[in-house]
């Protein structure tokens, strides 16, 4: 079995609505979710989270999956020095993406056209989550 990476994202207490905005704004597509009170028994909801939050997800984005679950709000943090990279392949549909990535989040690169893609930007959305939205240049060699 070849080796796959994906990206596993904890969420502060948003996970089942990150993920739905994912679906929504970016074609991600769920394919599993269990919440704490789901959990096969012997396994406890801890004491500081809410039983109905996220134990594990598993979304299709692309051509590559992410997983993802909600954390103790005493442990959460936003995302730190890593994003997720999105490439896409028009102007108009990374526009479109960051549009909807960076509403409610944080800019930390506007939009613009760069010497290595015709758009590209950094951000962290509204969910705590850093993104990449790139629509790249051909390479040269």
């Amino acid at each position: 079995m070849p080796m796959h990476v994906n990206a596993y994202l904890n969420f502060g207490g948003n996970c089942a609505e990150a993920l739905r905005y994912y679906e929504e704004h970016l074609g991600a597509k769920l394919l599993f979710s269990m919440t704490f009170d789901q959990a096969p028994p012997g396994n406890p909801t801890p004491p500081d989270f809410d039983p109905k939050s996220i134990m594990y997800a598993h979304v299709s984005l692309g051509d590559t999956h992410i997983m993802g679950n909600d954390v103790a709000p005493s442990h959460y943090e936003p995302m730190r020095s890593a994003y997720v990279a999105l490439s896409v392949d028009s102007i108009a549909e990374a526009e479109r993406i960051y549009k909807a990535l960076s509403d409610g989040g944080q800019v930390f690169m506007p939009i613009a056209e760069t010497f290595f893609a015709f758009r590209f930007a950094m951000l962290r959305d509204k969910f705590g989550i850093n993104w990449m939205v790139l629509h790249p240049r051909p390479m040269q060699n």
